[in-house]
């Protein structure tokens, strides 16, 4: 996981970087409805796991976009080559635990490794981050659906993005879910978070028509 130093006195938003890094609170987020009525059809055909296909669509997603992948270190920014998630797993006494993932690999490759590695987390859970640095921050609320959601953030702030969906329901003929994302200010614009919405359409496209296998 390799990453470099990003000069921001040289980059096009060294402007937005310094007044956004001042602010208390220099979150951006959004929440999108994402189509997923053939995602969800594939899954329940396939008998895979939606929550890991949309976990595994969302970090390509975010990937995609250089400005997810940067973080603030110190002083300085770093772009990482790839990030992996870190997602919130169930116990079965209500609480969470963490467990961290790579979606570099064929979605045919990457579903076995995430199933196991999720069971592993089960029997060491654990809220140590390890490396906090790189990672997406996700997590499912699959109760309910919402149409806005306010996420916990640390003081001073942190630089991972954040990203959640919910239960999806029927609108029409069609399936939507709720989707959100929470990034730094300081690091992405609202083309930033498009770009992640875009990519996220397609990765799902891609999984629902069997072409990430």
């Amino acid at each position: 996981m390799g990453c470099r130093i990003v000069e921001m006195s040289q980059d096009p938003r060294k402007e937005q970087f310094a007044y956004f890094r001042s602010l208390a609170n220099p979150y951006v987020g959004v929440t999108v409805e994402l189509d997923v009525t053939e995602l969800a059809a594939w899954s329940g055909q396939t008998g895979t796991s939606f929550f890991l296909a949309v976990l595994y669509a969302a970090v390509r997603a975010a990937n995609s976009v250089p400005e997810l992948r940067r973080r603030i270190r110190g002083e300085q920014v770093v772009e990482y080559d790839c990030c992996p998630s870190s997602h919130t797993v169930a116990l079965p006494d209500g609480t969470y635990c963490y467990c961290r993932l790579w979606a570099d690999a064929p979605f045919a490759e990457f579903l076995p490794y995430a199933s196991a590695e999720q069971e592993r987390a089960k029997y060491a859970p654990s809220l140590e981050e390890g490396d906090a640095e790189s990672p997406f921050f996700l997590s499912c609320v699959p109760w309910f659906s919402y149409t806005a959601l306010t996420q916990p953030t640390p003081s001073p702030a942190d630089s991972n993005p954040r990203i959640t969906w919910g239960r999806y329901q029927k609108r029409g003929d069609r399936l939507l879910l709720p989707v959100t994302l929470l990034a730094n200010h300081a690091l992405a614009d609202g083309i930033h978070l498009a770009r992640f919405y875009a990519r996220l359409e397609e990765e799902v496209r891609l999984l629902a028509a069997g072409t990430s296998l």
